[in-house]
């Protein structure tokens, strides 16, 4: 039964052991690194800026494209609106349309393709009308070869079908193969190219600049846990001095060396005491979630520092230079690669007023093609040739929108000297701010000795009936007051360092 116990209890105690995982700093930071949501959409950003640099460079070659096309049409397509019947002849001396064959003649085919012409037969004769070739019938007198037909001799007249002149234009395909190479541009493509460049920079120093965020955050999260678990321990510490004070006060009442109201000030006192101890756990407890929220833990997970005893350490103030901090500043290399940008869109407006030239080409087929009369197959050509366009005139707008562009380098270069300055300030201030904070740890420090010594005496002189529970009280108070003082000073003296180094761009 003994060892069943003692294997339900180790059972229910592995996960607590489990739990208390011992952490310093610099975990708690890779941690936070390795899981933060905010800094992997940052680096994400980084990867679309590659990927967008990397097509801004493709746009130096060839852009080569496939295409085809399919159209029914309802009706066909014909030359003719009805038949044609063409006159054949030349003008005689008088100005009549003739066949150049006699009246009496008539052509008769030979074995080699010649005709000989026999007497006999008919030729329609031709006059002008208005400009247009008229028959002649045997009398003499014009008609109209479509209402009277039959009075046309011989085959001096050709009909032309109007069916003859029709074209199935039912279902056309047309398919080809096409491309277009820049030759000359006016710089755009080059620019376009640094811009991309420049905005890849822009989120790699985003990236940085998320990081340092979330490691001052996770610095400022870990250092108020390690605060607030020394004043939960120095909360304690003086609930029980005002308990034993208590318990000591209750003593003399009931042997009438104290009275009810002596008591009851110790009682109010052990009162605030547990109430303000109850502020520091609950404190102390939100502390630490939001110091696994930023580390990517489970919020109830108990974590144990390392520096839980927040030892003072000496912490040496880091060397600076104002040029170097310029230069590792995310916010410095933003507006460095946005003046960039604003120079590059400059030169890209500048370049709309040079001419542009491509060089084209590609095979075309279609089906019915007319390379050979009209066939309904495929059939197609190679094509090549070069295009340019060259700018005349726009009104003023390229102009204004160069102007625009312009005076958008001038706005980056002065966001650029103010940030500079505002940095230079930021460093002079982080800078006066630690020496500030060693010298009040250094104050606090000596509070705490010398309230530890007052409270001493007043316990002593307490014990001797030479100092009454006030003044007790208030060496209690004041060695809880210097002893927490004391712990602010210490975790300034850290804060304050790692604002300087964030400062000088040397955190991430």
């Amino acid at each position: 039964m003994k060892k069943l116990l003692f294997i339900i209890f180790c059972f229910y105690a592995i996960p607590s052991l489990q739990a208390q995982q011992l952490v310093d700093l610099q975990e708690c930071r890779q941690l936070a690194l390795e899981n933060n949501k905010t800094l992997k959409i940052a680096e994400e950003n980084v990867n679309a800026a590659k990927s967008l640099s990397k097509a801004a460079f493709a746009e130096f070659f060839p852009n080569i494209s496939a295409y085809g096309s399919y159209r029914y049409n309802q009706k066909n397509v014909s030359l003719l609106g009805e038949d044609a019947h063409l006159p054949i002849g030349v003008l005689d001396a008088n100005g009549n349309f003739g066949t150049g064959i006699t009246s009496t003649s008539r052509p008769t085919p030979n074995a080699d393709g010649t005709f000989t012409f026999e007497e006999s037969a008919i030729n329609n004769k031709f006059i002008l009308i208005d400009g247009k070739p008229v028959p002649l019938d045997a009398q003499g007198s014009p008609f109209d070869p479509e209402k009277n037909p039959e009075n046309l001799q011989w085959k001096n007249h050709a009909i032309l079908p109007k069916d003859a002149m029709e074209f199935d234009m039912h279902n056309i395909f047309v398919g080809g193969i096409s491309f277009v190479q820049p030759v000359f541009m006016g710089g755009k493509i080059v620019q376009l190219n640094n811009i991309a460049k420049s905005n890849r920079a822009i989120a790699e120093a985003h990236v940085q600049e998320k990081a340092e965020e979330l490691l001052v955050n996770v610095d400022e999260a870990y250092w108020r846990v390690v605060s607030l678990e020394n004043k939960v321990k120095l909360a304690k510490e003086y609930r029980n001095l005002v308990a034993e004070l208590d318990k000591n006060m209750q003593a003399l009442q009931e042997e009438g060396l104290a009275t009810k109201a002596d008591a009851l000030k110790i009682r109010v006192k052990l009162n605030e005491a547990d109430v303000s101890l109850t502020k520091a756990e609950n404190g102390l407890n939100l502390s630490r979630m939001a110091l696994n929220q930023l580390c990517g833990l489970p919020l109830e997970e108990q974590i144990e520092l390392k520096d839980a005893d927040l030892n003072e350490t000496i912490d040496v103030q880091p060397s600076f230079s104002i040029e170097q901090a310029w230069a590792n500043r995310p916010e410095i290399k933003m507006l460095t690669q946005a003046g960039s940008i604003a120079e590059a869109n400059t030169k890209i407006m500048a370049s709309r007023f040079m001419p542009t030239v491509a060089l084209t080409g590609g095979y075309v087929t279609t089906n019915p093609n007319a390379f050979k009369g009209v066939e309904k197959k495929f059939n197609g050509m190679f094509t090549v040739g070069i295009t340019a366009v060259v700018p005349l005139f726009h009104f003023g707008q390229k102009t204004h929108t160069l102007n625009a562009a312009r005076t958008q380098v001038v706005i980056a270069k002065l966001e650029l000297e103010e940030a500079k300055e505002k940095i230079e300030l930021q460093i002079h201030q982080n800078s006066y701010r630690i020496n500030e904070s060693l010298k009040k740890q250094e104050m606090t420090r000596k509070n705490v000795e010398n309230a530890k010594e007052n409270l001493i005496y007043a316990q002593e002189g307490f014990e001797a009936g030479v100092i009454t529970s006030t003044d007790l009280l208030m060496a209690q108070t004041a060695w809880l007051s210097a002893e927490s003082e004391y712990l602010d000073a210490t975790v300034d003296v850290k804060l304050n360092n790692l604002y300087l180094k964030k400062s000088i761009g040397n955190l991430y």
